[in-house]
């Protein structure tokens, strides 16, 4: 089975390694790291990667997955990309996306009549695309299987391993992890969050959602057109 992993600069980097960290786990796996060209890609916050193979250069993949983060706005106008990934989906076996790498699925027409979920902020911007939002950490819709924000990346990942080869392999590679959440504060999601702190992430997000959103519907009309 080959993995192929999209990376473009200002993406999260947790969004790309947590699930990364399950895939190469996996047995008979290839993963492969793969970006618009051949250079070293600077994720947000500075840590670069260096890609496996360049889009024109990769082969069909069986897993297709995209990872979010700020650098979305700029793939969601990327006609090049988005028409790489349409064109992998049509032969891949199953098609993911960790936080908002759905929006760029979706900007590719390919979670319209689907289940999906993106990190908590950008949740309501599925419909856009035509996807249901799911507020839920990992969602499997037939073969599609998004993620929700950043840490549930290796959620998904497991979630992943267990739909692949079943949830005894999964259970294992989470052992070897040490995967054993426990954080100190009941604050990592709105629902459980104080209603203060909430208000004050989306204050501090706000310029960024509008400008997200945005870029979202003009991909949305785009895709439409």
């Amino acid at each position: 089975m080959i993995v192929g992993m999209l990376i473009f600069p200002e993406m999260t980097q947790l969004d790309f390694t947590g699930p990364y960290e399950v895939f190469i786990k996996l047995p008979d796996c290839q993963v492969a790291t793969i970006a618009a060209g051949a250079g070293p890609v600077a994720a947000n916050g500075g840590l670069r990667f260096l890609p496996d193979v360049a889009l024109a250069e990769a082969p069909q993949l069986d897993l297709l997955f995209v990872p979010g983060g700020p650098g979305i706005g700029a793939l969601l106008e990327d006609q090049p990309v988005l028409e790489w990934l349409r064109a992998q989906a049509r032969g891949a076996k199953y098609v993911t996306s960790v936080c908002t790498g759905a929006l760029v699925l979706g900007a590719a027409g390919l979670l319209r009549g689907y289940r999906a979920t993106t990190h908590w902020l950008s949740l309501d911007l599925l419909p856009l695309f035509g996807a249901e939002p799911v507020a839920e950490r990992v969602v499997i819709d037939r073969n599609r299987i998004t993620g929700g924000g950043v840490t549930a990346g290796i959620d998904f990942g497991l979630a992943v391993a267990a739909e692949l080869f079943g949830a005894d392999l999964a259970k294992t590679i989470q052992l070897g992890m040490e995967y054993d959440p426990a954080p100190p504060f009941a604050c990592g999601h709105p629902s459980r969050a104080e209603p203060a702190i909430v208000e004050r992430m989306r204050q501090r997000m706000a310029p960024i959602q509008a400008r997200r959103t945005e870029q979202a519907r003009r991909a949305a009309e785009r895709y439409r057109d």
